[in-house]
């Protein structure tokens, strides 16, 4: 088949050849599943490195600043697809940023696995937050390409994309655990870098078949502002590198930093849309209603984070991980919220697509999301007190609380940011999004620094209080918020 006739069966509205939706949707739905492989089984079993002993493997490091960095670095996921977006839209377009992105994780992966120490985490976080952030902007850029802005299926496809990225994240953190406690991290960290390979290997196969709208530059860089545009970056590299030097910027101080930066960059990026004249009334009046969904996105995953922060302290030193005599490993534990994904996003899929123009609005979805996190943190409360004393089915009814969370606001807010996108600013609009994760993510990792795994029912109460408070205020501004989206429901 030719690539132009490719690029028309991906354009057709009518194709449904890939469980009801755009055929081209498997290609994403691959290497999304393979990237989420790799980033979270390298996560799962990240915070042990750092903070185990070097007797058992590990560096070292106290817990506070190994979560700390574990925040930092989700946070600084996120927060790199600022800069893949703005590539995207204005170097190369969303589908080559991609595939570059993704030979960022696979070096990533690798710097992990081959270079011992403390400057093997220093390059492979690096390399890895610049390529995740790269593949996950423009991977759900793309996924909004494949429909038009009145297809019902909109939502129920994000929610298949959803699908894949579990899948990946639920086989991940089970084979790169089992290798780490058989054959030690480093083991773990290669098969992460494998699993980016395959995924590399399988998008490559699929990419002509892409639509040609997602090689296209929306808002080509004119080649006389590219000088000062490197001058930029390579101050900015040797800026970075001499906070580093002088110790400005240190392990503990990074979630703190990330927080700022992701901050920073939100108010920037919004200013710029708001006040682009290459924008229209209406569009301007989406990107206000998006301002409160953002602030309860950051919230939401601030809460959700802590899977990667103060549950791995938790599931290390309070869940009791026996199981007939063998003992979980701890990553393990960041399988069980994919489990409860793969079984449900197909439900809420088709849940969606049934009620079509009946179901809650996105800022309804986005309140009860937040108040069933915040509920989730109040059943921790409910659990025993002791060292490995918690039930493994206790975690996992909270985990599945997460779960229906997730549901309500994740896929929903990916979808969002592509529905309330200006024209000129689709990318970016979708990395508004992920910097909403990026500050709940380095949000995360702050918070994790008030947890005490001996005392630890304040840090719920008022966590989870939180999340409740943001939920309901969101479900009072329901209108007014409804109204700035001028017809997107």
């Amino acid at each position: 088949m030719s690539q132009l006739q490719s690029e028309t069966d991906a354009d057709d509205p009518r194709d449904r050849s890939f469980l009801g939706q755009p055929r081209v949707l498997a290609n994403l739905f691959g290497v999304e599943l393979w990237e989420r492989f790799s980033f979270y089984g390298m996560q799962g079993i990240l915070a042990i490195y750092l903070y185990y002993s070097v007797a058992e493997g590990g560096l070292g490091i106290s817990e506070t600043v190994a979560l700390g960095i574990v925040g930092a670095y989700g946070g600084s996921v996120y927060l790199s697809t600022i800069i893949a977006a703005w590539i995207a839209d204005r170097l190369i377009g969303a589908e080559r940023t991609l595939f570059y992105s993704a030979w960022l994780v696979v070096f990533g992966h690798l710097g992990l696995a081959l270079i011992p120490g403390i400057a093997g985490v220093g390059v492979g976080l690096v390399l890895i937050a610049l390529g995740s952030g790269g593949v996950k902007a423009n991977a759900s850029s793309l996924v909004g390409t494949l429909y038009a802005p009145d297809d019902e299926r909109r939502d129920a496809g994000f929610s298949l994309f959803y699908l894949g990225i579990n899948l990946g994240a639920l086989v991940g953190p089970l084979l790169t655990g089992l290798l780490q406690k058989q054959w030690g991290f480093h083991f773990g960290f290669g098969l992460a870098a494998i699993g980016m390979i395959l995924g590399l290997v399988q998008y490559s196969m699929g990419r002509s078949r892409l639509p040609a709208e997602s090689r296209v530059v929306p808002n080509p860089l004119p080649a006389s502002e590219r000088g000062r545009w490197i001058a930029i970056a390579v101050g900015a590299v040797a800026l970075i590198v001499v906070l580093c030097l002088t110790g400005v910027i240190t392990a503990p101080r990074l979630a703190n930093i990330v927080i700022g930066v992701a901050s920073v960059a939100a108010v920037a990026l919004f200013a710029v849309i708001l006040l682009s004249r290459q924008v229209t009334a209406i569009e301007r009046s989406r990107v206000w209603a998006m301002v409160p969904l953002f602030i309860a996105s950051a919230v939401f995953w601030s809460l959700y984070q802590q899977q990667f922060t103060v549950m791995v302290v938790y599931s290390d030193q309070r869940l009791d991980r026996d199981i007939f005599g063998w003992e979980m490993p701890v990553s393990w534990v960041n399988s069980i919220n994919p489990v409860f994904i793969i079984l449900l996003s197909g439900v809420f899929a088709a849940v969606w697509t049934k009620l079509g123009p009946r179901q809650p609005s996105t800022p309804v979805k986005f309140a009860i999301g937040n108040i069933v996190m915040g509920i989730a943190f109040w059943v921790f409360l409910l659990m025993p007190s002791g060292a490995h004393s918690v039930p493994l089915v206790g975690l996992a009814f909270i985990l599945l609380l997460f779960t229906l969370a997730e549901l309500l606001l994740s896929p929903v807010g990916l979808s969002l940011a592509t529905k309330l996108a200006p024209q000129r600013f689709r990318t970016q609009m979708m990395a508004l999004f992920f910097l909403s994760i990026a500050l709940g993510t380095a949000m995360s990792g702050r918070l994790a620094a008030f947890y005490d795994v001996n005392d630890d029912s304040a840090f719920f109460w008022w966590v989870g209080l939180a999340s409740v408070v943001v939920g309901v205020v969101l479900l009072i501004g329901n209108r007014p918020i409804r109204r700035l989206m001028a017809g997107v429901h």
